[in-house]
């Protein structure tokens, strides 16, 4: 049922416009739409099939609106209460109490499978992102594209398709170089911490000393040959320490790759791939292989360096042929920070003319950069902001206005709540707005219980679930069987619609369309929370208020779950 009532709509407005002469073959979808009216006050849903369609009649908007619901309510749907012309030629339509009645028992019934969908049955997706680059830091940067690409995976599924996550690490190149010149340079132990120092030292260096340059790109060379024992000692001990250190912050973050692809690999294939398409895709230019993009509308790069190693472009093409032979799917998302976009608009038709049958199946999404109120982190100077440290900072946070308040929160347990209301703070503040822009994280206003924050849905959840106990305490059972009324107001109208702002989320790629619902839902309850009394003994309809409670805690728990939040049960 729930989903459905906007196709309800549809069709009883296409039958309406039928009888009124409309011709079948004109009622193509997307003629007129059906959506929700910005303010309840309008209705539920509102169509403007009176103004798309009334050019084609040669009939008054207004005129052809009402003869619409006149056709619309001679055999009025049960699920809708009444139907109205509005403005210059809109019809709006009120939903009846029993929808809503059959909405809220929907929700309970369904439970944590409630928002699945089936738009996505029998598709395959691969969705790549994180990419941490060992022997440098997980910084703040991999922790958003973390954020953004593991929520787009729960809502693909939930969309349902099946989904495979993939990271891919740079453990070859100059960066690695960088560091091991560094960790030479600078006499130390290899660690998390002393690469974090060894790096911009080595950066540094090769930027702006012509010797330790020569010596950073023979060290390169070196790894990718395995030729010098010391080196080779470094760089697996480097490796190794990083990768551990990232499987810590994946879990921090609530992330299980199913597939670790690393560039060793993929130079190693791509470079046999980019000789063998010498001619035909790429071509040789100055002791270099390129391809040469401004045959196609695009800018040249290059595939294989002088020195005959793979670049990050004959990588990419390597590590598409280990995917497509590991793993077919239907479509192959990436996701990156936006400076990579002209990279990926050169490697996906590439790539498409070394493999045809993925042209059309290579998907990149960019985002933009975090940054926090001091501007934008850089590894290059060293300045880089760990995504450890800032959770901890914000954790420390969390704690101190824990520890500030008379809340019953035991000792033991506060650490553990800190932590995920901590991540949730940062993760919505990620989350909250289209991917594309530049974010600017505020501390303050993201651990603000006071609305558009991730506590602030955290604390909506668990106050549901205080009245939830309070119920089972006084005996209340709920109720989805009878026929009282579920109390009517902004919560029992919004709940219902989050199949539809799931199927946004999936088509549209936007995860923020769930924030700004969750947001909205959550205000709704304190709303209803304040006014309305719910939990009354021997009170026949507390029942079902306790119900839209149920119903409410199970679609932010299902919504918060998607975005990679956790539900604290106290907070």
């Amino acid at each position: 049922m729930n989903g459905s009532i906007n196709e309800i709509i549809k069709a009883v407005v296409i039958s309406a416009l039928n009888a009124e002469g409309v011709p079948p073959e004109t009622l193509e979808q997307g003629i007129f739409a059906v959506e929700h009216p910005t303010e309840l006050s309008k209705g539920d849903y509102s169509t403007n099939a009176a103004l798309a369609f009334s050019k084609v009649l040669k009939r008054n908007p207004v005129e052809l609106a009402q003869a619409l619901v006149g056709h619309i309510t001679k055999e009025l749907h049960p699920d809708i209460l009444k139907v109205e012309v509005a403005g210059p030629g809109f019809i709006n339509f009120y939903l009846s109490p029993a929808f809503f009645n059959k909405s809220v028992k929907n929700i309970i019934d369904e439970g944590k499978e409630f928002g699945s969908l089936s738009m996505l049955t029998d598709k395959k997706y691969f969705v790549e992102y994180t990419q941490p680059n060992p022997f440098k830091d997980f910084h703040i940067g991999h922790m958003m594209n973390n954020t953004i690409g593991e929520a787009l995976s729960r809502i693909f599924e939930k969309g349902g398709a099946e989904v495979k996550r993939a990271t891919y690490h740079g453990d070859v190149g100059l960066h690695v170089a960088k560091t091991i010149f560094g960790l030479q340079k600078l006499g130390l132990e290899v660690s998390i911490e002393s690469m974090g120092k060894a790096y911009p030292h080595g950066n540094t260096a090769y930027e702006e000393d012509e010797q330790a340059k020569k010596e950073i790109i023979d060290i390169n060379k070196k790894i990718y040959e395995r030729s010098d024992t010391a080196i080779n000692e470094l760089y697996s001990k480097g490796r190794q320490v990083s990768l551990a250190y990232f499987e810590t912050m994946y879990a921090r973050l609530g992330s299980d790759f199913d597939f670790h692809f690393y560039e060793s690999e993929a130079g190693v294939i791509g470079k046999e791939i980019v000789e063998s398409f010498i001619g035909p895709v790429f071509e040789k230019s100055q002791g270099a292989v390129i391809f040469h993009g401004e045959d196609v509308g695009l800018h040249t790069r290059v595939f294989l360096n002088t020195e005959g190693l793979p670049t990050y472009e004959a990588k990419e093409v390597g590590l598409a042929k280990i995917k497509k032979d590991i793993y077919p799917y239907d479509i192959s998302l990436t996701i990156t920070a936006n400076e990579q976009d002209d990279f990926f608009k050169v490697v996906e038709v590439a790539i498409g003319k070394v493999f045809p049958e993925l042209d059309g199946k290579l998907r990149h999404l960019s985002h933009g950069v975090l940054k926090l109120t001091t501007g934008k982190m850089s590894s290059r100077t060293g300045g880089v902001i760990s995504a450890e440290s800032f959770i901890d900072e914000v954790k420390q946070a969390v704690l101190e206005k824990m520890n500030e308040s008379e809340r019953n929160i035991r000792e033991e347990d506060k650490p553990a709540i800190a932590e995920m209301i901590g991540i949730g703070a940062i993760k919505y503040w990620i989350l909250k707005q289209s991917i594309g822009k530049d974010i600017i994280f505020d501390k303050e206003k993201a651990l603000s219980l006071d609305g558009d924050s991730g506590p602030y849905l955290q604390y909506a959840h668990t106050r549901a679930l205080s009245v939830l106990r309070k119920a089972k305490e006084e005996g209340i059972e709920t109720d989805i069987e009878s026929d009282v009324t579920v109390e009517e107001c902004e919560l029992s109208r919004k709940l219902y619609r989050y199949p539809e702002v799931i199927a946004d989320a999936v088509h549209l790629h936007a995860p923020q369309q769930l924030v700004t619902y969750l947001t909205e839902i959550a205000s709704a309850f304190n709303h209803f929370y304040a006014v309305t009394p719910i939990v009354i003994k021997n009170d026949p309809s507390s029942g079902k208020r306790v119900a839209l409670v149920v119903a409410f805690a199970t679609v932010m728990k299902n919504g918060l779950s998607l975005l990679g939040i956790g539900v604290p049960e106290k907070m």
